[in-house]
């Protein structure tokens, strides 16, 4: 999110200095080395860089000397209690105060429960020599779309009760908004929960359609009918309607949790936001439960996985239901071989304690002699594969879609036993 938010300034013509602690990251960036998959990113960052607007430093106080706003981007990482930790924000406020020498806007852009952006302000306040203006802005990024969306975005949120700092920001933001897409100015309060509601109401979506797809299943209904069939009323929109193995990622769990706490601090119980990271939690285990009863046990079965990114078009494993289902068939005594069109490191595994599942180079080396393939991230390369080599490589040809990307009578056709999330067989 920081990294796409300055090469995105820097793209309208503003001069940004990017500040990292860590300098073997900051090095690369300067050599124009990107340190995660983000489409197009590359492009901008080297153009923005060449042209001298965007710099990298691990130097803050230089960083900030000239700089009208500070953005903070800053890790807010799920405490035991599945609160968001705030230590890496406060820190830095702490930091910041003592070397801050003249009037700045300091931006809360990750992820903060309600009330963080006086506690920032309230430091400022008392250790800052000079006036600083806290506000939050909370940023509606898809991973996969991040250069996209902040270019584009769908609307700007700003909070903030300082007639100063809207000022810099709505002129910072001008140039995303020239189509006429909102800039919506509120309490920094409304803000910070604007970002928590979005996220829950979007994963509510997901864990909803998850809950209709077992009951197709049950009643002989397909899924995949179901949501063209309510996606097509505007009042509900086909955004965030496909069933799956549920969602992942850095942003959705630790959100909800989040809330979760946000809420019985102030003892709201917030029921629906529960039920949403149950129904999500149970999702991880469906395509198991089908393996387990279709083969009546799986010890000894050899399984491909495509797909490891808890979504296409990134590399962020973070969370990602692959990674849980993976876990599971280890546990179940299934030999895995993996490939994933991005995550190539196979110490990314290992940090998740996957040292005996295999990466392989490419999809089909994945598959031979396997007994089954689970489909878990909808990478784009996977929509039309090669079924005949397919078939020919596995020793069982079976399919679990956990994805519904495939056509099950399409499959079935060509001597697969296909298993989708809430599909009619």
């Amino acid at each position: 999110m920081g990294l796409v938010s300055g090469v995105c300034f820097s793209e309208t013509g503003v001069e940004v200095t990017c500040i990292d602690n860590n300098q073997e990251k900051i090095d690369k960036l300067n050599r124009g080395e990107i340190p995660i998959y983000e489409p197009t990113l590359d492009i901008l960052m080297k153009r923005n860089f060449s042209e001298g607007r965007l710099r990298f430093t691990i130097d803050l106080r230089a960083g900030i000397e000239n700089a009208d706003i500070i953005f903070l981007a800053l890790p807010t990482p799920e405490s035991e209690d599945g609160s968001a930790d705030l230590s890496y924000v406060l820190k830095m406020a702490e930091t910041l105060s003592g070397i801050i020498a003249s009037y700045k806007v300091i931006v809360n852009k990750s992820t903060v429960p309600v009330g963080t952006a006086a506690k920032v302000q309230a430091i400022f306040d008392e250790k800052c020599k000079v006036k600083v203006d806290v506000i939050s802005n909370p940023e509606f990024l898809r991973e996969g779309f991040a250069v996209e969306d902040f270019l584009k975005p769908d609307r700007i949120v700003i909070g903030s009760s300082s007639e100063a700092a809207i000022e810099l920001m709505t002129k910072l933001y001008k140039p995303f908004v020239r189509q006429g897409n909102p800039i919506f100015i509120m309490d920094e309060k409304s803000a910070e929960l604007t970002k928590y509601a979005g996220n829950a109401f979007l994963a509510m979506k997901i864990s909803f359609m998850n809950e209709i797809a077992l009951l197709a299943e049950r009643v002989g209904a397909d899924v995949e009918s179901v949501r063209a069939g309510i996606g097509s009323d505007n009042r509900i929109g086909p955004e965030f309607l496909s069933a799956g193995i549920g969602f992942g990622g850095s942003c959705f769990p630790k959100d909800l949790k989040s809330l979760l706490s946000i809420g019985a601090k102030w003892s709201i119980p917030m029921h629906l936001v529960d039920a949403t990271l149950k129904i999500n939690s149970h999702q991880r285990h469906v395509l198991v439960e089908k393996a387990q009863t279709h083969f009546k046990g799986l010890s000894g079965l050899r399984c491909a996985v495509w797909g490891l990114s808890f979504k296409p078009e990134t590399d962020d494993i973070r969370d990602s239901p692959a990674l849980e289902v993976i876990g599971l068939l280890l546990d179940a005594g299934v030999e895995v071989s993996a490939f994933d069109p991005v995550v190539k490191q196979v110490s990314s595994l290992k940090s998740h304690s996957f040292d005996r599942c295999q990466l392989v180079d490419d999809a089909y080396s994945a598959l031979k002699d396997a007994d089954m393939l689970f489909l878990l991230t909808d990478w784009r390369e996977f929509m039309s594969p090669d079924f005949r080599r397919m078939f020919e490589a596995m020793r069982q040809p079976v399919v679990f879609d956990g994805r519904n990307i495939w056509n099950p009578q399409a499959l079935k056709s060509r001597g697969f036993t296909y298993y989708g999330i809430g599909r009619a067989t």
